[in-house]
């Protein structure tokens, strides 16, 4: 694939993690880049996306919470969550803005006591 997420994992409610989507240096750093998430039983869901120029827009479940960013120099996006919550346990992927790659593998994030 295009990207490789990372930085999933187990955390307790109210806790955080930072996720990572590396694209490949051959690809071009300024796309607009977008996360996604896909509960068990549900569809994929857009999280939000930036722009090239580092504008974000956010989903209203994520607003206050998430905050995405990226770094240029290392061809890199970030989604940072904060305050999570059992129902933001899903498989979280990245792609362009609007999607147009194939989809990675993903990385899982489980909150739970």
């Amino acid at each position: 694939g295009q990207v490789e997420e990372s930085g999933g994992g187990f955390v307790q409610p109210g806790g955080s993690l930072t996720l990572s989507c590396a694209l490949p240096q051959s690809v071009f750093s300024g796309y607009a880049m977008s996360w996604h998430r896909q509960a068990p039983g549900k569809q994929r869901e857009q999280v939000g996306w930036i722009s090239g120029a580092g504008n974000v827009v956010y989903e209203d479940f994520a607003k206050g919470r998430f905050t995405i960013s990226r770094d240029m120099s290392k061809n890199t996006v970030y989604l940072q969550m904060n305050g999570l919550r059992p129902e933001d346990t899903a498989v979280y992927y990245c792609n362009r803005y609007p999607p147009g790659w194939g989809w990675g593998q993903g990385t899982q994030v489980t909150v739970s006591a």
